[in-house]
C-alpha cells in the first residue's frame, strides 16, 4: 500500500494543481482564491477574485491565467496582482468553465459541463474552447463529455483530454497553429470519471477518478498500472517536487457549494512514485 501524508488541510475545494517554480499552485473553488503551496507545508494566498478559480496556467512570459468558471472567462494576472480578460469563452462554453492546460507557446484548451449540473439541467455534451497566446477564443472540439483534465505530451505534439461523463480519455494531434485534428479514443476507463490529471515520462496519465474515491495510473489503450485509494472524492493530481515524483492529490467529501463553502473540509494529499513527471501542465 502507499505511504500517503496529509501536506495540507483548510481547503474548500481544492482544483487545478500545478507545479510551478518549485511549488505546487492550485485554485480553491470556494474561497476564490488561487494558492502556491510550499515544500514546508505553508500555503501562499497569491490571488483572490470574485468568481470560482479553476484551472492554471502560464504564458511564455510568465503572465499567469486563471480559468474564471462561472463568468466563463480566463483571466491574466499581471505583475502587480490585478486582472484583465484574456479570452472570454461566453460564446463557446455551454455550462460552467473548468480545467485547462497551457501550451509551450501560450496557446491554451479550456473545458467546460456543458450544461447547468449543478441546477440538475438536462445532459448536453460540450466544446473545447482553444486560446492563442494573443487572447483570441475558438472552437476547438464539439460534443465531448464534459472535457475536463488535459495534458500536452513533451514534445507538444498532442493533446489528450479526461472525458468525465464519458469515462474515457480522448487525444488530438495539435498542428502548428494550436489547431486539434485525428481526434482518437486514448484509452477507455470504465466505471470511473476521470478528473484532474498529469502525465509521466512513460507517457501513462495519472488521472484523479472522482466517483471511484481513488487516483490511477492509466496507460495509452486503457491498462491500469497502480491505483491509490483516497477514502474521500479525488479532484485531481500533480507530479512535483524537485525529482517530479511527488503525486499531489487534492481530495474532497462533496463538490457542493452548500456542503463546503467556508468549511475547510478538503486536503491535499502526497505520495512517492517510480516516474516522474513530463509533458504540460
Amino acid at each position: 500500500m502507499a505511504d500517503i501524508s496529509t501536506v495540507l488541510t483548510g481547503v474548500d475545494f481544492g482544483e487545478g494543481p500545478r507545479w510551478h517554480d518549485g511549488r505546487l499552485w492550485f485554485s480553491d473553488f470556494y474561497r476564490g482564491g488561487v494558492f502556491a503551496l510550499d515544500s514546508d507545508g505553508n500555503a501562499e494566498r497569491r490571488l483572490t477574485i470574485d468568481d470560482r478559480p479553476s484551472g492554471l496556467g502560464w504564458l511564455p512570459d510568465g503572465t499567469l491565467l486563471v480559468v474564471s468558471m462561472v463568468d466563463r472567462r480566463v483571466l491574466a494576472v499581471d505583475a502587480d496582482g490585478s486582472t484583465r480578460t484574456h479570452a472570454d469563452l461566453s460564446e463557446i462554453a455551454t455550462g460552467l468553465c473548468n480545467d485547462m492546460v497551457v501550451a509551450a507557446d501560450g496557446t491554451a484548451y479550456v473545458g467546460n459541463f456543458g450544461f447547468d449540473s449543478e441546477a440538475g439541467g438536462e445532459f448536453a455534451t460540450a466544446t473545447l474552447a482553444k486560446i492563442s497566446p494573443d487572447g483570441d477564443a475558438s472552437a476547438a472540439a464539439p460534443d465531448l463529455m464534459f472535457p475536463n483534465g488535459s495534458v500536452i505530451t513533451p514534445d507538444g505534439s498532442t493533446l489528450i483530454v479526461a472525458e468525465t461523463y464519458g469515462q474515457r480519455f480522448t487525444a488530438w494531434d495539435i498542428g502548428a497553429d494550436g489547431s486539434l485534428s485525428n481526434r482518437r479514443l486514448w484509452a477507455e476507463v470504465e466505471g470511473s470519471a476521470p478528473d484532474g490529471c498529469c502525465l509521466d515520462a512513460e507517457g501513462a496519465i495519472w488521472m484523479a477518478d472522482f466517483v471511484g474515491g481513488r487516483v490511477a495510473r492509466v496507460c495509452e489503450g486503457g491498462e491500469i498500472t497502480d491505483e491509490i485509494a483516497t477514502g474521500e472524492h479525488a479532484v485531481a493530481c500533480m507530479l512535483g517536487g524537485d525529482d517530479r515524483r511527488t503525486l499531489y492529490i487534492l481530495r474532497s467529501p462533496s463538490s457542493s457549494p452548500q456542503e463546503l463553502r467556508g468549511k475547510g473540509l478538503s486536503t491535499i494529499l502526497t505520495t512517492e512514485v517510480a516516474v516522474p513527471g513530463a509533458g504540460l501542465p
